[in-house]
């Protein structure tokens, strides 16, 4: 996931690094006590422990001994002191590139993908051309590794791209994207890696799904092509391990892929969807209100794609916002408060509705 991430912010952040909060700036009343709780890198992808006592997130903090994202873990309450030297614990092995963690129910274990067993080396990253693409890489694959980082199950050994897991609240099951009908579609399995089962099947890319609060829907985002010319040079892209999805938009569905419904018709980026603990409600992160396609917001949306509602307004960047499963915090990545550089860190926020 954080690979979109990257693609989005290779030609966004870069260029503008500055992260000045926009004209008009600095309501945020849904966000009270707002802390940040890393200080320098690419931070992304953080998500809570099932107790909402901790949170894993991806990296790739040279500071900390890593030339690409790696997976990182710590407790909420060791962190937030500005100390370059304080290192969250390592979970992934420091191989490879990894992407998408999350807890597994019992506190103790974290799920990621990652590329290390393809190769040791970090792999490399596409030529943008201006354009936002990234790689599909097909030596992805989903682990399971205790707090200390020893792996102790291999969840996924199909032929191809799979990543983006993340587990259902009742912590049955994990969501997940994978390459290996042929199209970037959204899979569900047991949560011990059993009984793979796909879920979506139109053509395009569906993918960073999250369960809602009961278990029983998906949000997710999709970059799906329409025009005959889109879906050729999607199917061109795709072949290649590539993917640009310039244009996202949020959809739910049952776990089972029935009742596909689009909440967004924004245009641009809509993506990193996630459920309001009350389960009718969506946040998510979006560039539609920006002319020049570099400024993003987080957003909420009822279900049915009413009540659109802005939640951020500092900074160009702000995105991958998780409620803790006790529904009293927000957390998510924004470049704000980076004195200037490309860091973008992760903040957290007590809620208010």
């Amino acid at each position: 996931m954080k690979n979109l991430f990257l693609a989005l912010t290779t030609i966004t952040i870069s260029q503008f690094s500055w992260a000045q909060a926009p004209a008009n700036s600095n309501a945020e009343p849904h966000l009270k006590n707002l802390t940040q709780l890393t200080f320098g890198g690419d931070n992304a992808e953080a998500y809570w422990s099932f107790d909402s006592k901790a949170i894993t997130f991806q990296s790739n903090f040279k500071t900390w001994g890593v030339q690409c994202d790696q997976i990182f873990t710590s407790p909420i309450k060791k962190m937030g002191i500005k100390d370059t030297a304080r290192k969250s614990a390592l979970v992934s092995t420091g191989y490879g590139r990894t992407t998408c963690s999350y807890f597994m129910p019992d506190n103790k274990h974290i799920l990621y993908a990652s590329t290390h067993e393809g190769d040791s080396a970090c792999p490399p990253t596409p030529e943008s051309n201006g354009k936002y693409v990234w790689a599909i890489y097909p030596d992805f694959d989903i682990y399971v590794a205790d707090l200390k980082g020893n792996i102790t199950n291999k969840l996924t050994n199909s032929r191809g791209y799979d990543a983006e897991g993340t587990v259902s609240p009742d912590g049955k099951s994990i969501v997940f994207t994978s390459t290996r009908s042929g199209d970037l579609e959204l899979w569900i399995m047991d949560i011990n890696g059993n009984n793979p089962r796909q879920i979506t099947t139109g053509l395009g890319y569906d993918g960073g799904a999250f369960f809602s609060p009961d278990s029983k829907k998906l949000v997710f985002r999709a970059s799906r092509p329409d025009t005959e010319e889109e879906k050729a040079k999607y199917q061109d892209l795709l072949n290649k391990g590539l993917v640009e999805p310039t244009n996202m938009e949020i959809y739910t569905c049952n776990v089972d892929g029935s009742n596909l419904h689009q909440v967004t018709h924004l245009g641009k980026a809509n993506w990193a969807p996630f459920y309001h603990p009350a389960g009718k409600k969506i946040i998510f992160s979006s560039n539609h209100h920006s002319k020049r396609g570099y400024d993003f917001q987080l957003y909420m949306i009822n279900e049915d794609g009413t009540g659109l509602e802005r939640i951020t307004n500092n900074s160009y960047f702000n995105a991958f916002p998780m409620f803790s499963p006790d529904g009293k915090k927000l957390i998510f990545s924004s470049n704000r408060n980076n004195q200037g550089t490309r860091d973008t860190n992760l903040f957290v926020a007590e809620w208010v509705d």
